[in-house]
Protein backbone atom coordinates (compact mmCIF):
# COMPACT_ATOMS: atom_id res chain seq x y z
CA UNK A 1 0.00 0.00 0.00
CA UNK A 2 1.22 3.61 -0.95
CA UNK A 3 1.30 6.23 1.45
CA UNK A 4 0.42 9.99 1.09
CA UNK A 5 4.22 10.97 0.50
CA UNK A 6 4.33 8.36 -2.54
CA UNK A 7 6.35 5.76 0.00
CA UNK A 8 5.30 2.08 0.96
CA UNK A 9 4.56 0.42 4.27
CA UNK A 10 8.04 -0.58 5.28
CA UNK A 11 10.09 0.32 2.42
CA UNK A 12 12.76 2.91 2.60
CA UNK A 13 11.34 6.70 2.00
CA UNK A 14 12.26 8.25 -1.05
CA UNK A 15 13.54 12.82 -1.42
CA UNK A 16 12.94 14.43 -4.79
CA UNK A 17 15.53 17.03 -5.66
CA UNK A 18 14.36 20.23 -7.18
CA UNK A 19 14.24 20.65 -11.34
CA UNK A 20 17.34 21.90 -12.69
CA UNK A 21 15.54 24.33 -14.83
CA UNK A 22 13.26 25.45 -12.34
CA UNK A 23 16.42 26.69 -10.17
CA UNK A 24 17.68 28.32 -13.20
CA UNK A 25 15.35 30.81 -13.70
CA UNK A 26 15.25 31.18 -9.85
CA UNK A 27 18.34 31.79 -9.10
CA UNK A 28 20.43 33.14 -12.47
CA UNK A 29 23.21 34.31 -11.15
CA UNK A 30 26.35 32.09 -9.83
CA UNK A 31 26.92 31.90 -6.18
CA UNK A 32 30.75 33.21 -6.93
CA UNK A 33 29.82 36.01 -8.86
CA UNK A 34 27.05 37.06 -6.07
CA UNK A 35 30.12 36.77 -3.72
CA UNK A 36 32.36 38.74 -5.20
CA UNK A 37 29.76 41.36 -5.89
CA UNK A 38 28.94 41.40 -2.09
CA UNK A 39 32.56 41.79 -1.29
CA UNK A 40 32.88 44.59 -3.93
CA UNK A 41 29.82 46.46 -1.84
CA UNK A 42 31.71 46.24 1.18
CA UNK A 43 35.02 48.05 -0.31
CA UNK A 44 36.79 44.04 0.20
CA UNK A 45 39.42 42.90 -2.49
CA UNK A 46 41.87 44.12 -5.22
CA UNK A 47 39.28 47.29 -6.27
CA UNK A 48 38.80 48.16 -2.83
CA UNK A 49 42.21 48.12 -1.88
CA UNK A 50 43.38 50.27 -4.60
CA UNK A 51 40.57 52.63 -3.69
CA UNK A 52 41.55 52.96 -0.13
CA UNK A 53 45.21 53.31 -1.08
CA UNK A 54 44.10 56.34 -4.03
CA UNK A 55 42.08 57.83 -0.83
CA UNK A 56 45.17 57.39 1.79
CA UNK A 57 47.58 59.11 -0.90
CA UNK A 58 44.97 62.21 -1.49
CA UNK A 59 44.55 62.73 2.23
CA UNK A 60 47.86 62.72 3.13
CA UNK A 61 48.72 65.22 -0.34
CA UNK A 62 46.01 67.48 0.38
CA UNK A 63 47.01 67.56 4.19
CA UNK A 64 51.16 68.03 3.10
CA UNK A 65 49.67 71.31 0.67
CA UNK A 66 47.61 72.87 3.48
CA UNK A 67 50.78 72.52 5.76
CA UNK A 68 52.45 74.43 2.96
CA UNK A 69 50.45 77.38 2.78
CA UNK A 70 50.07 77.85 6.56
CA UNK A 71 53.59 78.23 6.43
CA UNK A 72 53.89 80.47 3.36
CA UNK A 73 50.92 82.93 5.10
CA UNK A 74 52.61 82.44 8.32
CA UNK A 75 56.15 83.65 6.71
CA UNK A 76 54.42 86.49 4.86
CA UNK A 77 52.47 88.15 7.76
CA UNK A 78 56.20 87.85 9.71
CA UNK A 79 57.91 89.78 6.98
CA UNK A 80 55.09 92.17 6.08
CA UNK A 81 55.97 94.79 9.03
CA UNK A 82 59.49 95.07 7.92
CA UNK A 83 58.74 95.58 4.03
CA UNK A 84 55.97 97.80 5.41
CA UNK A 85 58.61 99.97 7.70
CA UNK A 86 60.97 99.47 4.76
CA UNK A 87 58.22 101.27 2.35
CA UNK A 88 57.36 103.87 4.70
CA UNK A 89 60.68 105.20 5.22
CA UNK A 90 61.31 105.22 1.23
CA UNK A 91 57.82 107.24 1.04
CA UNK A 92 58.87 109.62 3.59
CA UNK A 93 62.49 110.00 2.15
CA UNK A 94 61.12 111.09 -1.10
CA UNK A 95 58.51 113.27 0.52
CA UNK A 96 61.31 115.16 2.58
CA UNK A 97 63.72 115.58 -0.90
CA UNK A 98 61.01 117.16 -2.88
CA UNK A 99 60.20 119.52 0.28
CA UNK A 100 63.60 120.59 0.18
CA UNK A 101 63.86 120.78 -3.45
CA UNK A 102 60.40 123.09 -3.84
CA UNK A 103 62.20 125.29 -1.15
CA UNK A 104 65.51 125.56 -2.99
CA UNK A 105 63.13 126.54 -6.28
CA UNK A 106 61.46 129.13 -3.98
CA UNK A 107 64.97 130.62 -2.51
CA UNK A 108 66.18 130.52 -6.43
CA UNK A 109 62.82 132.62 -7.90
CA UNK A 110 63.53 134.79 -4.93
CA UNK A 111 67.41 136.19 -6.02
CA UNK A 112 66.71 135.62 -9.86
CA UNK A 113 63.93 138.31 -9.40
CA UNK A 114 66.79 140.05 -7.17
CA UNK A 115 69.34 139.54 -9.08
CA UNK A 116 66.93 141.19 -12.41
CA UNK A 117 66.02 144.14 -10.21
CA UNK A 118 69.98 144.70 -9.26
CA UNK A 119 70.39 144.31 -12.86
CA UNK A 120 67.98 146.42 -14.36
CA UNK A 121 69.44 149.45 -12.39
CA UNK A 122 72.83 148.98 -13.56
CA UNK A 123 72.20 148.64 -17.36
CA UNK A 124 69.52 151.11 -18.53
CA UNK A 125 66.10 150.73 -20.46
CA UNK A 126 67.33 149.72 -24.23
CA UNK A 127 70.41 147.18 -22.80
CA UNK A 128 67.60 145.86 -20.25
CA UNK A 129 64.61 145.55 -23.14
CA UNK A 130 67.35 143.60 -25.32
CA UNK A 131 68.43 141.08 -22.67
CA UNK A 132 64.51 140.63 -21.60
CA UNK A 133 63.81 139.18 -25.21
CA UNK A 134 66.72 137.01 -25.36
CA UNK A 135 65.78 135.73 -21.89
CA UNK A 136 62.33 134.98 -23.57
CA UNK A 137 63.28 133.58 -26.52
CA UNK A 138 66.10 131.10 -24.60
CA UNK A 139 63.29 130.30 -21.74
CA UNK A 140 64.98 131.83 -18.74
CA UNK A 141 62.15 134.32 -18.39
CA UNK A 142 57.98 134.17 -18.19
CA UNK A 143 56.23 134.85 -20.94
CA UNK A 144 52.35 135.52 -21.61
CA UNK A 145 50.39 134.86 -24.88
CA UNK A 146 48.00 133.09 -26.77
CA UNK A 147 48.53 129.53 -28.43
CA UNK A 148 47.45 125.52 -27.88
CA UNK A 149 47.26 123.50 -25.42
CA UNK A 150 47.61 119.41 -26.57
CA UNK A 151 46.12 116.93 -23.81
CA UNK A 152 47.66 113.37 -23.73
CA UNK A 153 46.22 110.98 -21.34
CA UNK A 154 46.94 107.16 -20.67
CA UNK A 155 44.45 104.49 -22.06
CA UNK A 156 42.71 101.40 -19.75
CA UNK A 157 45.53 99.21 -18.39
CA UNK A 158 44.79 95.76 -20.63
CA UNK A 159 45.93 93.17 -18.75
CA UNK A 160 47.02 89.47 -19.99
CA UNK A 161 44.48 86.49 -19.81
CA UNK A 162 46.92 83.93 -19.61
CA UNK A 163 50.05 85.95 -17.62
CA UNK A 164 48.18 88.13 -15.85
CA UNK A 165 50.34 90.65 -16.53
CA UNK A 166 49.71 94.65 -17.40
CA UNK A 167 50.19 95.75 -20.57
CA UNK A 168 51.84 99.04 -21.37
CA UNK A 169 50.64 99.55 -24.98
CA UNK A 170 48.31 102.50 -24.02
CA UNK A 171 50.92 104.60 -21.75
CA UNK A 172 51.85 107.93 -22.86
CA UNK A 173 56.04 107.51 -23.67
CA UNK A 174 58.81 109.85 -23.39
CA UNK A 175 58.82 109.73 -27.28
CA UNK A 176 55.43 110.83 -27.57
CA UNK A 177 55.99 114.17 -25.82
CA UNK A 178 59.18 114.82 -27.89
CA UNK A 179 57.17 114.10 -30.97
CA UNK A 180 54.50 116.65 -29.93
CA UNK A 181 57.16 119.21 -28.33
CA UNK A 182 58.75 118.82 -31.70
CA UNK A 183 55.92 119.47 -33.96
CA UNK A 184 55.20 122.26 -32.37
CA UNK A 185 58.46 123.82 -32.42
CA UNK A 186 57.92 123.12 -36.00
CA UNK A 187 54.69 125.00 -36.21
CA UNK A 188 56.50 128.10 -35.22
CA UNK A 189 56.16 127.93 -30.96
CA UNK A 190 57.69 130.68 -29.17
CA UNK A 191 57.92 128.73 -25.87
CA UNK A 192 56.50 125.57 -24.62
CA UNK A 193 55.98 124.06 -21.37
CA UNK A 194 55.23 120.42 -20.44
CA UNK A 195 53.07 119.84 -17.79
CA UNK A 196 54.39 123.53 -16.43
CA UNK A 197 58.24 122.67 -16.68
CA UNK A 198 59.29 125.30 -19.17
CA UNK A 199 61.35 124.03 -22.67
CA UNK A 200 64.98 125.23 -23.20
CA UNK A 201 67.90 124.05 -25.98
CA UNK A 202 69.03 121.70 -23.15
CA UNK A 203 65.92 120.31 -22.12
CA UNK A 204 65.53 116.43 -21.56
CA UNK A 205 62.67 114.42 -22.15
CA UNK A 206 63.00 110.97 -20.93
CA UNK A 207 61.62 107.94 -19.41
CA UNK A 208 62.63 106.71 -16.24
CA UNK A 209 61.10 102.98 -15.57
CA UNK A 210 57.32 103.84 -15.69
CA UNK A 211 57.87 107.72 -15.11
CA UNK A 212 58.80 110.80 -17.15
CA UNK A 213 60.69 113.09 -16.26
CA UNK A 214 61.09 116.34 -17.87
CA UNK A 215 64.58 118.28 -16.97
CA UNK A 216 64.96 115.61 -14.33
CA UNK A 217 61.34 116.34 -12.71
CA UNK A 218 58.37 113.86 -12.65
CA UNK A 219 55.30 114.87 -15.05
CA UNK A 220 52.17 112.55 -14.87
CA UNK A 221 49.42 111.66 -16.81
CA UNK A 222 47.29 113.68 -18.12
CA UNK A 223 50.47 115.36 -19.57
CA UNK A 224 49.50 118.83 -20.96
CA UNK A 225 51.93 120.88 -24.06
CA UNK A 226 51.50 124.23 -23.64
CA UNK A 227 52.93 125.88 -26.25
CA UNK A 228 52.50 129.92 -27.27
CA UNK A 229 53.04 130.91 -30.71
CA UNK A 230 50.97 132.07 -33.86
CA UNK A 231 47.53 131.91 -34.28
CA UNK A 232 47.48 128.75 -36.70
CA UNK A 233 49.28 126.59 -34.50
CA UNK A 234 46.53 124.94 -33.40
CA UNK A 235 45.57 123.79 -37.36
CA UNK A 236 48.86 123.58 -37.96
CA UNK A 237 49.51 120.48 -35.07
CA UNK A 238 45.93 119.06 -35.23
CA UNK A 239 46.47 118.66 -39.29
CA UNK A 240 49.71 117.34 -39.22
CA UNK A 241 51.96 114.49 -38.77
CA UNK A 242 51.84 114.53 -34.65
CA UNK A 243 47.75 115.21 -35.16
CA UNK A 244 47.12 112.36 -36.35
CA UNK A 245 49.68 109.86 -34.87
CA UNK A 246 47.74 110.92 -31.66
CA UNK A 247 44.42 110.35 -33.39
CA UNK A 248 45.74 106.88 -34.25
CA UNK A 249 46.78 106.06 -30.47
CA UNK A 250 43.51 107.30 -29.13
CA UNK A 251 41.79 105.20 -31.58
CA UNK A 252 43.42 102.20 -31.21
CA UNK A 253 44.22 101.88 -27.58
CA UNK A 254 41.81 104.39 -25.71
CA UNK A 255 44.19 107.33 -25.11
CA UNK A 256 42.91 110.62 -24.01
CA UNK A 257 43.94 113.36 -26.74
CA UNK A 258 42.72 117.02 -27.34
CA UNK A 259 43.89 120.24 -28.98
CA UNK A 260 42.06 123.49 -28.02
CA UNK A 261 43.07 127.25 -28.22
CA UNK A 262 44.56 128.93 -24.94
CA UNK A 263 44.22 133.14 -24.89
CA UNK A 264 46.11 134.70 -22.31
CA UNK A 265 48.38 131.93 -20.77
CA UNK A 266 51.55 133.02 -18.75
CA UNK A 267 54.64 130.26 -19.15
CA UNK A 268 56.80 130.36 -16.13
CA UNK A 269 60.78 130.52 -16.58
CA UNK A 270 62.67 127.62 -16.65
CA UNK A 271 64.99 126.50 -13.66
CA UNK A 272 68.89 127.83 -15.17
CA UNK A 273 70.44 125.77 -17.12
CA UNK A 274 73.91 124.29 -16.46
CA UNK A 275 76.32 125.22 -19.37
CA UNK A 276 79.16 123.88 -20.25
CA UNK A 277 81.59 125.11 -22.21
CA UNK A 278 84.27 123.41 -23.84
CA UNK A 279 87.90 125.02 -24.43
CA UNK A 280 90.99 123.46 -26.62
CA UNK A 281 93.51 122.12 -25.19
CA UNK A 282 97.23 123.53 -25.46
CA UNK A 283 99.67 121.84 -28.39
CA UNK A 284 102.26 120.08 -27.55
CA UNK A 285 105.83 121.52 -28.70
CA UNK A 286 107.09 119.84 -32.01
CA UNK A 287 103.80 118.06 -32.70
CA UNK A 288 102.21 118.88 -35.97
CA UNK A 289 98.13 120.87 -35.83
CA UNK A 290 97.32 119.56 -39.40
CA UNK A 291 95.85 115.80 -39.06
CA UNK A 292 97.71 112.99 -40.01
CA UNK A 293 97.61 112.14 -44.20
CA UNK A 294 98.75 109.23 -43.60
CA UNK A 295 96.73 105.91 -45.00
CA UNK A 296 95.12 103.38 -43.21
CA UNK A 297 95.54 99.67 -44.19
CA UNK A 298 92.15 100.02 -46.36
CA UNK A 299 93.97 102.43 -48.57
Amino acid sequence: MTSPDGGTDGAQRRTYTPDFLTELFRNPLDPGYADAAARRARGEGPAGARRKLLNGVSAVTLAGVGFLLVVAYQQTVADEPARAQARDTLVEQVQNRRAETAELQERADRLRTEVAGLRERQLGGAAVARLQGLEAQTGLAPVRGSGVRVTVGDGPTPIDPVTGERRNEARVRDTDLQLATNALWAAGAEAIAVNGQRLTATSTIRQAGQAILVDFRPVTTPYQVVAIGPGSLVEDFRDGAAGKFFRALAGKYGMSFDVSEVRGVTLDAATAPRLRQATPSAVPPGSSSSPSRTPSKGG
